[in-house]
């Protein structure tokens, strides 16, 4: 998969395409790795993953674990493209729906709501293993490194083994 296509669609009669088991499991689940070492490079990147997912027609979450990262993400989303608007809410609790096609998460996705989920939050949702696509943004930073490598660890028991995109290699 190319570096500049984070959110691919499948190639048709590829086996992502339709064929059932675990090579069409494992092309839905991504872990990006950032050469940066700042908060904003992954909020960036984060931002970009969602602006292609949307483009593809996903509903598309980002689960963060703080009302201030919520907010960092909103300013984003906002101001993220001259030419368009990404339609998006802040969602605070699970009581809370959100009727954008994406959503700011401070609670676990439901993967009946969401295409797509962008794990940029210390926990990985329970149920990882049931959404269309999820991805996972690491900036290079120790503590965000370890909280990732848990999560990745997390998708393996799941069955899971993501496709590592680690643009510290470049």
């Amino acid at each position: 998969m190319p570096e500049n296509n984070p959110v691919p669609s499948p190639e048709p009669g590829s086996p992502a395409a339709g064929a059932s088991g675990q090579e069409d499991r494992n092309q839905r689940y991504w872990f990006h790795i950032l050469a940066q070492n700042t908060p904003a490079a992954r909020n960036l990147h984060a931002a970009r993953l969602v602006d292609k997912a949307w483009q593809q027609g996903d509903r598309v979450c980002i689960v963060c674990d703080t009302m201030q990262h919520a907010e960092e993400l909103d300013d984003l989303l906002w101001n993220f493209s001259p030419d368009a608007f990404i339609p998006h809410s802040v969602v605070p609790d699970s009581a809370t729906s959100c009727s954008d096609p994406v959503g700011i998460l401070l609670c676990p996705p439901a993967p009946r709501d969401w295409d797509t989920v962008i794990i940029l939050s210390a926990t990985l949702p329970a149920d990882a293993d049931r959404f269309k696509r999820l991805a996972l943004v690491a900036h290079n930073d120790p503590n965000v490194l370890n909280q990732a490598r848990s999560h990745f660890k997390q998708l393996r028991a799941l069955g899971i083994e993501p496709r590592v995109h680690d643009q510290r290699k470049r």
